[in-house]
């Protein structure tokens, strides 16, 4: 008998608690606060899917104008169009190069201010202008040499560099290698105009300014 009492206790506590949450549930004020918080997750997902898409431009990308001098010709890289080689004269119009760079990571597009067009390669290891430069044939990545110049590689072609002969003419991409003098870049700015932030360029650290960096105890100083 008690038992059974205490079973239809149960089972009227049970049912009232279910129906009390879901009239709170099915109330009019918390049914805004619901639909709210529904509507702002949906537009936070396509916020991210949005700016994922369409990625702030000035929050991405640095743009600065300077010059390649080519260590093996002396003078520097000039996109005339289609053509591109290493003749171009320090201050030449053609030799000023407008660089995009991805504020994350050393992805380079390197375009001509003058001619307008963008130095690629193609499945060949041609070197060629295009006006279009969107293709990742005309992305190059950076690399730091020890030397303080830089070399291109190819982004699409691994081990494919940037290079010119004596003559400079460009070489194809499958004949380069790093340690080629032909694919060694120096930034210049251009002729008569002074980078503001030349004082904190950074320098190669080797064996020799290690040592002519240490800095030597004083005696004096407990």
């Amino acid at each position: 008998m008690w038992t059974e009492r205490i079973r239809g206790e149960r089972n009227k506590i049970f049912s009232f608690s279910s129906d009390t949450l879901e009239k709170t549930w099915k109330r009019p004020m918390l049914q805004p606060l619901i639909q709210e918080s529904q509507q702002s997750s949906a537009d936070f997902r396509f916020y991210i899917v949005n700016h994922t898409r369409n990625p702030d431009e000035l929050s991405r990308k640095q743009i600065r104008i300077y010059q390649l001098y080519s260590r093996t010709t002396g003078k520097h890289v000039q996109i005339l169009g289609k053509k591109v080689n290493a003749n171009g004269d320090d201050g030449g119009k053609y030799a000023l190069l407008v660089v995009e760079t991805e504020t994350f990571g050393s992805h380079i597009r390197i375009r001509g201010k003058e001619s307008g067009h963008y130095i690629c390669m193609n499945k060949n290891g041609k070197v060629i202008g295009k006006l279009n430069g969107g293709s990742e044939e005309c992305v190059f990545v950076e690399e730091f040499l020890e030397n303080n110049y830089t070399a291109l590689v190819s982004a699409k072609y691994k081990g494919w560099y940037l290079g010119f002969n004596r003559k400079g003419r460009p070489k194809k991409g499958s004949r380069t290698t790093q340690t080629q003098q032909e694919v060694h870049f120096m930034k210049r700015h251009p002729k008569g105009k002074v980078d503001p932030l030349e004082e904190f360029r950074f320098t190669t650290v080797t064996k020799r300014t290690r040592r002519a960096r240490r800095i030597k105890p004083n005696p004096h100083v407990n």
